[in-house]
């Protein structure tokens, strides 16, 4: 017994002086202590934690070469690997991790809605709940700074540039055809469903190499990922019917909708200002499709729509109204897949084609055209560290646009083009610190149609001052291929070029959010002819130029006012151009110098009820007349619109919506058609660009079917 317990002894006593002591210190980068860090001998239960002063002391029986981590929450893991023994007196540094909530997010020229938006400006619910915007996208984005309300036309014009230098993506790949057909002047709507997405991201400029051939802005939309539940919704409304379906399976899932919309009955109660033969039918539908694998996420989205109209147009230059008929086809699909490739290496690639054909009918003349659409892309990036990831892809894009103009007589002048354009970038985000960050890049391009070659470089940086406050920086090179309108006629021509600067401050903190952005962009290269509009014998140049200049300011606000959210946006531009046909430089037509927008929305718990009101204002656009010596000296009245809307929740799944945008029936006029020849006074004659309808009245019944009966449309409202 002596003996067994004399070993004992030897074997403690050995014990304890084998251990060896692990200490030190651990700070940030400004030399002050931190409490609570995790100190632990990698792959063994030895460790311990540090006190006030950051100090850490404990023992461990562990020999030889180990490691020794050190991990706080909001600071990047330190691991420090060498002998046991030499594993003391260390003085640790932990840097703060840049994956942190509160690190700083570049901000300059985008705006972000979406669940995994880090700094998000807008939610997907608010894309479908603005008064006024009537569930599209575009409409609910022009209450936005930056997004200019041109009223007779219904698409997105962003700080100076036309409606064509904005390029549409679904989940990372473009849509060639994102508008519906419309008669001249009279507005038109984004062909999608706002309830198949969940994340939107609205880029003013200065937007990442990964884009191209969009001279002002990228509008990049993503569907839902995965669906929660099964559910089908079943839409009534004064305009037509839509019905949707979801289904999910264990790894897999399917959505669709289809609608038809018919103005007809309508227009026969409200009514118009314009001379329908047959107003707007559409039918259509989208379908999406995932599947999940182990590592990633693969997504197939397809969308078809057919439309008609036909309508008696006014002319200033003809005695009678111009019949205009119009049938449209619109075909679109993509395939898409996200997913890591190992832990470093992450992929996107996709897929996308488009045909839309128009069979147009004016007077006795026809013109048809038809424009196929293609792009190929492949993303591939690399994660460094926490604190660099670098980029690069490729993308394809393939255009095909034919047209024939056939006059009453039978003459028949087609034209048409083709074109390959083929682009590399590459770019990276480096984070020095959860204050600082750059993203620096280029993108170069061969373009086949113009026969040239561009490189274009990007760069954007972000600095946070405060806990909630930050400054971004943009600047962008950026070019377009002219319009289908020119280059179907003359293809000796080069790409339109734009130059971005960017500064924006952004506020951020308990549901309030606060923005200010100044920026400068130069037009160069844009397109000139010489006739009244582009036609086949015009002489067209690149000889065009211009600026855009302004501010840009937006508020948020959902916490000041119990059960109320509220924004409130304002821009100002300075912008003049020489293109076209203009004579010299001047502000062009869909121009306001002042945009002011109020978007609140209320829930009401008694009524059960959400109620909206938008108020938009523009000052005055101006117009050439030419009655005037000066080129576009005139100035339209200003522009005003107070809509509202109401959702009443029937049940917790039947819903009853109600809206009227333009409450107070404003004549608001866009601009004037003036004569091309004066008359015998020698003055030429006009007629007012005006909207449709005084007011446009909605109504519509809601409802959801889903396994939780809880679910509900007030999302897509």
């Amino acid at each position: 017994m002596k003996q067994v317990l004399l070993g004992l002894l030897v074997l403690t006593g050995f014990s304890l002086w084998s251990q060896s002591e692990i200490k030190g210190r651990i700070v940030d980068q400004k030399g002050e202590a931190i409490l609570g860090v995790n100190v632990y001998i990698d792959g063994t239960y030895d460790g311990t934690v540090t006190d006030t002063n950051g100090v850490f002391s404990f023992k461990t029986t562990e020999t030889g070469v180990k490691s020794l981590v050190a991990s706080f929450l909001s600071y990047e893991s330190f691991k420090k690997t060498g002998n046991v023994q030499t594993l003391t007196n260390l003085t640790i540094k932990l840097r703060e991790s840049v994956n942190a909530l509160d690190a700083v997010v570049i901000t300059a020229g985008t705006f972000e809605a979406g669940e995994k938006a880090r700094i998000s400006v807008l939610k997907p619910l608010d894309i479908v709940t603005t008064a006024g915007a009537a569930g599209d996208i575009i409409g609910a984005l022009t209450t936005l700074p930056g997004a200019q309300t041109v009223g007779e036309d219904g698409r997105l014009f962003v700080r100076g540039g036309e409606a064509n230098e904005t390029q549409t993506f679904v989940d990372g790949v473009r849509v060639p055809q994102p508008y519906s057909p419309t008669a001249n002047n009279t507005p038109t709507r984004s062909r999608f469903s706002p309830f198949l997405f969940n994340g939107v991201s609205f880029s003013t400029g200065g937007y990442s190499a990964e884009y191209g051939e969009a001279l002002s802005s990228v509008l990049s939309l993503n569907t839902i990922a995965e669906p929660v539940q099964n559910q089908t919704d079943i839409s009534l409304m004064t305009v037509g019917v839509g019905l949707g379906n979801t289904r999910k399976w264990e790894k897999q899932s399917v959505t669709f909708n289809l609608n038809y919309i018919n103005l007809g009955p309508y227009q026969k109660l409200v009514p118009q200002k314009l001379d329908w033969n047959k107003p707007v039918q559409s039918s259509g539908g989208e379908v999406v499709y995932r599947f999940k694998f182990k590592n990633g996420l693969l997504r197939a989205y397809g969308a078809f729509d057919i439309s008609n109209l036909d309508i008696n147009s006014e002319d200033v230059n003809q005695p009678t109204k111009i019949r205009y008929a119009l049938r449209n086809g619109n075909s679109y699909g993509n395939l898409s897949y996200k997913g890591n490739l190992s832990k470093e290496w992450f992929i996107h690639t996709g897929v996308s084609y488009g045909i839309g054909t128009n069979k147009i009918s004016i007077a006795d003349d026809r013109l048809n055209n038809t424009e196929n659409a293609m792009h190929l892309k492949l993303k591939l990036t690399r994660s460094l560290s926490e604190r660099v990831s670098i980029y690069g892809g490729l993308d394809y894009f393939y255009t095909d646009f034919d047209e024939k103009y056939t006059e009453a007589s039978g003459r028949e002048f087609p034209v048409g083009f083709t074109n390959h354009l083929g682009a590399a970038y590459v770019e990276s985000d480096i984070f020095f610190s959860k204050n600082l960050a750059l993203k620096l890049g280029g993108r170069a391009s061969r373009n086949d149609l113009l026969d040239e070659y561009h490189f274009n470089p990007r760069a954007s940086m972000a600095y946070k001052v405060y806990t909630n406050s930050q400054f971004s920086f943009a600047f962008g090179d950026f070019v377009q291929t002219p319009n289908a309108d020119y280059v179907k006629y003359n293809q000796n021509l080069s790409s339109e070029r734009a130059l971005h600067y960017i500064l924006n401050y952004q506020y951020n903190k308990n549901g309030r959010l606060f923005r200010s952005e100044v920026y400068v962009k130069d037009y160069q290269n844009l397109i000139k002819f010489n006739t009244l509009r582009p036609q086949f014998n015009s002489q067209y140049t690149n000889g065009g130029s211009g600026y855009a200049r302004g501010l840009d300011l937006f508020w948020r606000d959902s916490k000041t006012i119990k059960n109320t959210d509220y924004w409130i946006s304002y821009s100002y531009i300075d912008s003049e151009r020489d293109y076209l046909n203009f004579p010299n430089r001047a502000t062009p037509s869909f121009i306001a110098t002042h945009t002011a927008s109020i978007v609140t929305k209320h829930w009401i718990d008694k009524l059960t009820s959400q109620i909206g009101f938008s108020y938009t204002v523009n000052s005055g656009r101006p117009f050439n007349n030419p009655n005037e010596g000066m080129f576009m000296n005139g100035k339209t009245k200003a522009f005003q619109n107070l809509s509202f809307n109401w959702a009443y929740l029937m049940t917790q799944q039947k819903i009853l919506y109600f809206s009227i945008s333009n409450i107070f029936g404003t004549d608001n006029v866009f601009g004037y058609q003036y004569a091309n020849t004066p008359d015998m006074n020698g003055q030429f004659q006009r007629r007012a660009i005006t909207q449709p309808a005084d007011r446009f009245v909605f109504v519509g019944f809601f409802w959801t079917i889903s396994a939780d009966k809880k679910k509900n449309q007030l999302n897509n409202l």
